[in-house]
């Protein structure tokens, strides 16, 4: 999941200022983490520990409650309420990538997804954009190429991945919907000719930069295996030790 944190780091500079390109520096004093690594990292400790999803994603939440959450997220939060809201925006997508590492068959990855996303994302679009991203992932560490994984994804949940990001960019602007982001983070992924070449189209797209280029980057290292190491020590450095740790003996315990 560590692929999914450093798409969310490097792209965290970057989010509504519509860069349009895939040059600039990946790393600045601003780097950071931002809520999609606070949740991804909740997820990935849901699952090790047991833990209900919903508990999870409250408790890391409420540690860092600065960590630039939607307004109805932050609100859930900090209620008593466990219900969901039926958020369609695309955070049940960015979190969602240990599920795609940690779980052995499809119908698991999507069952897991599903859970994972419907304690606070629970219309039907939230749940597909955090099934959908699972997916890819498992299917890429799974060994299955680019055409595999993308016929597959659309099959199964509808998404137009036949366009090119090249025609998306200069039309494409900030969106927190699953619908309208999660496609767009896929085909970067199926562009992409490595792991940073993946990250930088995303974050080319000049939208929701950091979601974009984590649920990217997660697909990424599932599919390539290889996050350089420059990358990773600059990540690893941005982030509270406690994460490291939960990061650790998630990659131990399930390679990745």
């Amino acid at each position: 999941m560590i692929g999914a944190i450093a798409g969310d780091v490097i792209g965290s500079v970057f989010e509504q200022l519509a860069i349009k390109s895939t040059q600039f520096e990946l790393f600045s004093r601003h780097s950071r983490f931002t809520d999609d690594t606070v949740l991804t990292v909740a997820i990935a400790d849901a699952i090790m520990r047991d833990v209900d999803y919903a508990t999870s994603l409250k408790t890391f939440g409420a540690k860092y409650p600065h960590a630039g959450y939607g307004t109805s997220f932050f609100r859930w939060i900090f209620s008593s309420d466990m219900k969901p809201y039926y958020s369609w925006g695309n955070g049940s997508a960015m979190r969602v990538s240990p599920v795609g590492f940690a779980f052995t068959s499809i119908e698991d990855v999507l069952k897991e997804a599903k859970k994972s996303a419907e304690v606070t994302h629970n219309h039907p679009e939230g749940i597909k954009g955090a099934q959908a991203t699972a997916l890819a992932i498992f299917l890429a560490r799974s060994g299955k190429n680019k055409a595999a994984i993308k016929a597959e994804i659309s099959h199964r949940f509808g998404y137009h991945l036949d366009r090119r990001l090249d025609d998306i960019r200069p039309y494409y602007s900030f969106d927190v919907s699953c619908q309208g982001s999660v496609p767009e983070s896929i085909i970067a992924f199926l562009e992409g000719e490595n792991f940073e070449d993946t990250i930088r189209k995303g974050i080319s797209l000049g939208g929701d930069s950091d979601t974009i280029a984590c649920i990217a980057g997660g697909i990424a290292q599932a599919f390539y295996q290889d996050i350089p190491q420059e990358i990773t020590s600059n990540v690893r450095k941005r982030l509270p030790e406690s994460f490291l740790d939960i990061i650790d003996e998630f990659c131990e315990r399930y390679g990745y």
